[in-house]
């Protein structure tokens, strides 16, 4: 039997989004597979994490390319960008989190090609008076990163219905993104 790396991620990815704690017994358990065969794939928890982090990194340029940036009002763009982003809300959490641990050299250098392509969105919304621009948009690329875990997690804990994702992380970061007249 072939394993379906990918499954195996995704169920890892499953688990941990909402168990970030869990052991690869438990990640190998919710993978349907052995422990020793999810270690010849994965050496252990920080190549796993690796892996988990280019899925991620692959479904967050994905969304990114389907939001569609440079089109329409930056709130659209915005509203298409937390619509595109949902389905892996959870695990970019995660990684978000897990990767405060990398720092220097073993950062994945597909974090700064995100990173600069979401604040190139808000500088543009900047440009077009649609953004406050006491905010810069480094600050602005993180308070979303921020509001899309804070959201993942809170749908996760029955705290937020899913159905309110977009809707509450949009106007959230609109609210205090838009700017005003007296600006």
């Amino acid at each position: 039997m072939t394993l379906d790396r990918e499954q195996v991620l995704r169920s890892a990815a499953a688990l941990l989004t909402h168990k970030s704690t869990a052991t690869m017994d438990e990640v190998a358990k919710a993978a349907g597979i052995g422990r020793a065969t999810l270690h010849r794939h994965f050496a252990g928890r920080d190549a796993l994490v690796k892996a988990l982090e280019n899925l991620g990194l692959q479904e967050f340029e994905a969304a990114l390319d389907a939001a569609r940036l440079d089109e329409d009002t930056s709130e659209e763009g915005l509203r298409r960008l937390i619509a595109a982003v949902e389905p892996s809300a959870g695990l970019l959490s995660f990684l978000v989190n897990e990767n405060q641990l990398f720092e220097g050299d073993q950062v994945n250098e597909g974090w700064n090609r995100a990173d600069a392509r979401v604040s190139a969105f808000f500088r543009r919304g900047q440009e077009r008076g649609e953004f406050r621009i006491d905010l810069t948009p480094a600050w602005l690329t993180e308070a979303l990163y921020g509001l899309v875990g804070t959201g993942a997690w809170s749908v996760k804990a029955g705290r937020v219905a899913a159905q309110d994702f977009q809707y509450m992380i949009v106007e959230l970061l609109l609210g205090g993104a838009r700017r005003s007249v007296e600006q």
